[in-house]
């Protein structure tokens, strides 16, 4: 086997570096790459629940939790959480849904996610959704975990409402 060292490869203008059909560029092998800002780095599932969950606390209970490690002090983490929910609280109270970093809530004490009860009193189905990019500022392991609570209390919260499950994606994103 011969190896080529060379400083940098570039392509004439208006043409591509291509890699002839058959052949594997190998980047895992040796070295490192580095991916622009922006780049999806990796991407961790937690493991989904189908379970259906409840509370009647005005205080943060857990609902999934998932956890990755940054490559880099600089990444982000692109969350993503979906729920099917419920509440059957009295009329006009709240169901809130809301990311927590570690201890930190991300959204500075508000809910992410905050259902509404129908002003009839009925039940109010509804998916909760949370799509939040957050600088953890960290190459060590972070744990994200989404938590809910009755914002005024008097009834129940559901999460993974029938059977609807309950999901969590977490995206390291390159800074």
């Amino acid at each position: 086997m011969s190896t080529i060292t060379v400083k940098e490869l570039a392509a004439p203008t208006g043409y591509d570096l291509k890699i002839a059909a058959g052949e594997t560029l190998d980047l895992k092998s040796q070295g490192t790459v580095t991916m622009p800002a922006g780049a999806v780095l990796q991407v961790v599932e937690a493991t989904p629940s189908n379970t259906a969950g409840s509370t009647s606390s005005t205080s943060y209970v857990d609902v999934i939790s998932g956890s990755i490690t940054p490559s880099a002090t600089s990444s982000k983490i692109m969350v993503y959480f979906v729920t099917s929910a419920n509440t059957t609280t009295s009329t006009g109270n709240n169901t809130s849904f809301t990311l927590f970093r570690g201890s930190t809530n991300t959204s500075g004490g508000n809910g992410d996610c905050v259902s509404r009860k129908d002003s009839d009193g009925t039940g109010n189905p509804f998916t909760a959704v949370i799509n939040k990019l957050d600088s953890p500022s960290t190459a060590s392991s972070v744990t994200y975990t989404i938590k809910c609570k009755q914002e005024s209390g008097g009834g129940d919260s559901f999460w993974s409402y029938q059977g609807g499950g309950t999901y969590l994606t977490l995206m390291e994103i390159a800074g």
